[in-house]
């Protein structure tokens, strides 16, 4: 198929960058909770944070990584020689794909559905083919639709099995053994190399036209992949191991986040320095605070007596069964607190406190105007999702507020 310029059909091109840009940011709202979600939710990552590494992530994946599957869903699902009579017949048809495809993740999205964008976008295609050409005009030898079926089916079996393997190493060499903070020093690298490796295969084999690395041989592609991963390992090595072994091991409440750079010089820092009297600072963060725990949630406060803040929830649901077996077996009479209700008391989320700084001022002032642009722009950012985990089961969900958009 010989390409030609269409000007006649500009506005179509025109229609195609919008729905473009409503599909890539859906994408953004959907696939990167696939990767971050876990971080944030483990608290290793802020929001702000995952947000940050995402935006690099995705974009450097689309860039680096995207030229296959950019190709297969432009050429291997439908066959685009049925339309070389008639060419803008097929930009309408793919525009109409990328309308259904992004109209449908934007209505997913707002319900909480976690789609896949790519479903999405081969289902619209194979749509708008049996539209226009029919079902023969859609590829279905196994290099074309079928082949893209089955890596849906086959991925998560893949995934899920890659999956249980890592967790079962760290469990067994990091979690079970006497020294497992040591071990996981050791067990860091591994993971960075491997990652390290996938990623960079991924770009070499099926990476980038751009980067014109088809006539690549084999020994150039190996040595690339295993090159780059003993190039991070070494780097960990070299920064983040002697950072870590100060911050988690020797418990150095002295070390800036910034002394990372000073690499193997922290070797030869010396000992510890003693805490001043007094003062109170944690080397490592308490990742139980905010689960349900009794110094993050006043109902577990009020019915379970009192123990250590920092007990963990398995330890805070021991100790309230404790505490219903032996008020079971006395006969002293509950106090008015023990027989209140179990309601939350009502907190200012992130999000409420973001909102109600977004109306302060009215919407037609350049303060109300940016600050309400702020707030919509950046609302993923300012919902606390670990907040909310630890009262998801006992804070009662306020009902929306719509008179604020008219003020």
């Amino acid at each position: 198929m010989v390409s030609r310029a269409l000007p006649e059909y500009d506005y179509i091109f025109a229609f195609g960058l919008i729905f473009a840009f409503l599909d890539a940011w859906n994408i953004g709202a959907n696939d990167v909770a696939n990767s971050f979600a876990t971080s944030v939710s483990s608290r290793s990552l802020t929001m702000l944070q995952a947000m940050l590494i995402a935006t690099v992530c995705e974009f450097g994946g689309a860039v680096l990584a995207g030229a296959r599957v950019s190709g297969t869903i432009k050429n291997g699902i439908i066959s685009t020689s049925e339309y070389d009579t008639n060419p803008s017949v097929l930009m309408l048809a793919m525009l109409c794909a990328l309308v259904g495809s992004s109209l449908w993740l934007t209505l997913a999205t707002k319900i909480g559905l976690p789609v896949s964008t790519t479903h999405s976008i081969v289902g619209g295609i194979i749509g708008v083919a049996f539209a226009t050409i029919g079902a023969g005009g859609v590829d279905w030898t196994w290099e074309g639709v079928p082949q893209v079926f089955a890596a849906w089916g086959i991925a998560p079996c893949i995934a899920g099995a890659f999956g249980a393997i890592i967790f079962l190493i760290t469990k067994y060499g990091v979690l079970q053994r006497k020294n497992p903070l040591i071990c996981g020093f050791w067990m860091i690298p591994l993971y960075f190399g491997v990652t390290a490796a996938v990623l960079i295969m991924s770009i070499v084999w099926k990476g980038a036209a751009s980067l014109d690395l088809d006539d690549w041989g084999t020994a150039p592609t190996v040595g690339t992949i295993f090159g780059g991963a003993a190039g991070v390992v070494l780097l960990y090595a070299a920064f983040l191991l002697p950072f870590l072994y100060r911050r988690l091991y020797l418990e150095d409440w002295s070390l800036k986040s910034w002394e990372i750079i000073k690499g193997p010089m922290l070797w030869f820092k010396g000992e510890v320095p003693p805490m001043p009297e007094g003062m109170e600072k944690q080397t490592v963060q308490d990742y139980y605070r905010g689960h349900n725990t009794k110094t993050a949630n006043p109902v577990l406060a009020r019915a379970i007596p009192e123990t250590n803040v920092t007990d963990t929830p398995v330890d805070v649901e021991k100790t309230a069964g404790n505490a219903t077996s032996s008020s079971s077996n006395s006969d002293i009479t509950p106090t008015d607190t023990q027989t209140q209700p179990h309601h939350s008391i009502p907190t200012l989320s992130m999000e409420e406190a973001a909102k109600a700084k977004a109306i302060a001022h009215p919407w037609n002032t350049p303060t109300g105007f940016l600050a309400r642009t702020k707030y919509y722009f950046f609302r993923g950012v300012n919902r606390d999702i670990v907040e909310e985990q630890g009262t998801a089961h006992t804070a009662p969900k306020a009902s929306p507020q719509r008179s604020w958009l008219r003020t």
